[in-house]
C-alpha cells in the first residue's frame, strides 16, 4: 500500500511516499481502508522533532475516515464495508475525568497512522460515519472535534445563552469550537490576526470578531462583554489577557501553548474567582457525544483537499497557517 512516512526529523520536506505492507490486525482490531485523512498541527510538530518519544520511521496521521476492509473477529454491529470514522485516542482508561497516562496514545505516533491506504485500529475506535457527511468532511472531525468538544462542554461546561471567547480562530480545533458553540446556542466572540479569517468566522455565526494586531488593546474592549468562558490554545500573553476579560466566576480552558509559557496576574485570578482548566484530546464518551452533533445540519469546515501524494504541499499550507478549517488528504 501507499503511505506518507517520516524517516528523519527536519520538517515536512523529510516526508516520503513509500510502498509498504498492508498492516496485519489482531483479534480485537479492524483494518480500515482510508478514503480521506486530515492534518493536525501535531503532525507538523512531529516532522520538526517537537514531540516527545519520537519513533521513526512512522506513518503520520491521526484523523481518518473510510470503510472497514477486514475484522479480526465479529464486533457488535461492525461489518466489512461499513463506513467509519476513527477515534484517534487509544487507551484513555476507565476514568472519564483524565486519561491513563501509562497507557494512552494517539494514532500517528508512535503507532502508524492514517496517511496511508490502510490502517489497523482497535475495533472500539471505529465509529459509524455520520451519514450526512462526505468522507472528506468526516476525516476533518476526529482529533480537532474531540479536543473542541471536551474543551467547550466536558471541561468548560458551556451552557445555552452564555458568551464564549475563542482565541486564534482559523485552525481546526478553534473553528470546530465556533461551530459547536453556535450549535449549542451560545454567543461567540473570536480573535485572529487575519481579517479574512475573521470575516469567514462571522459567516459561520461569530457574533463579534476582533483583529488582535490592529486592535492591540482588544482585552480592554472585551471587558464589557461579560465573557463566561474562554477557549485558548495560545498561552503566553493571550492567557494573561484572558484573565482580564473573563467575568467574575468565569472559566478559562487551555488545550495548548503555541505562544509559550504565561506570566499571569494573580489578582484577577483570585479576586474574580476564576477557574482555569487544562484539557487534551478526550474520552470515548466525549468522542461519541461529539459525533452525535453531526446529525444533519452541522458540517465541519474543510479548507482544502489534496491528493495523498501532495502531502508536502498540504503541510506547507498548515505550516504557514494559511488554512481556515481542516486540510484534508484524499486517499485513492
Amino acid at each position: 500500500m501507499t503511505a506518507v512516512r517520516l524517516h528523519e526529523i527536519g520538517g515536512p520536506e523529510q516526508l516520503q511516499i513509500d510502498e509498504i505492507a498492508v498492516p496485519e490486525i489482531r483479534e480485537d482490531e479492524v483494518l480500515v481502508r482510508i478514503r480521506a485523512a486530515a492534518l493536525n498541527r501535531r503532525d507538523l510538530f512531529i516532522t520538526q522533532g517537537l514531540y516527545p518519544k519520537l519513533q521513526l520511521p512512522v506513518t503520520l496521521g491521526a484523523d481518518g475516515a473510510g470503510e472497514i476492509a477486514r475484522l479480526g473477529a465479529v464486533f457488535g454491529d461492525l461489518r466489512a464495508g461499513d463506513e467509519v470514522v476513527i477515534d484517534p485516542m487509544f487507551g484513555w482508561g476507565d476514568n472519564p475525568r483524565v486519561w491513563d497516562a501509562g497507557h494512552e496514545t494517539i494514532l500517528g505516533m508512535p503507532r502508524d497512522g492514517t496517511f496511508a491506504q490502510y490502517v489497523a485500529v482497535p475495533a472500539e475506535n471505529a465509529y459509524p460515519k455520520p451519514a450526512a457527511l462526505s468522507m472528506e468532511e468526516a476525516a476533518a472531525i476526529p482529533l480537532g472535534g474531540l479536543t473542541a468538544y471536551r474543551a467547550l462542554f466536558t471541561r468548560g461546561a458551556l451552557q445555552r445563552g452564555e458568551t464564549v471567547l475563542i482565541t486564534g480562530v482559523g485552525g481546526g480545533v478553534q473553528t470546530l469550537a465556533l461551530l459547536f458553540a453556535k450549535h449549542a446556542g451560545a454567543r461567540a466572540i473570536v480573535t485572529s490576526s487575519n481579517d479574512a479569517k475573521l470575516e469567514r468566522a462571522q459567516s459561520l455565526g461569530a457574533d463579534l470578531a476582533i483583529n488582535y494586531v490592529t486592535v492591540p488593546e482588544w482585552s480592554k474592549q472585551l471587558r464589557a462583554e461579560r465573557i463566561d468562558l474562554v477557549i485558548d490554545s495560545s498561552g503566553g500573553e493571550t492567557l494573561r489577557k484572558a484573565l482580564d476579560v473573563v467575568r467574575p466566576g468565569g472559566r478559562i480552558v487551555v488545550y495548548g501553548g503555541t505562544n509559550g509559557d504565561a506570566t499571569i496576574k494573580m489578582f484577577p485570578l483570585f479576586w474574580k474567582h476564576v477557574t482555569i482548566l487544562g484539557t487534551s484530546m478526550g474520552s470515548p464518551q466525549d468522542f461519541g457525544a461529539m459525533l452525535a452533533l453531526f446529525d444533519g445540519a452541522l458540517r465541519p469546515v474543510v479548507d482544502h483537499v489534496y491528493p495523498l501524494r501532495d502531502a508536502t504541499v498540504a503541510f506547507s499550507r498548515l505550516e504557514h497557517s494559511d488554512q481556515f478549517g481542516k486540510i484534508v488528504l484524499s486517499v485513492a
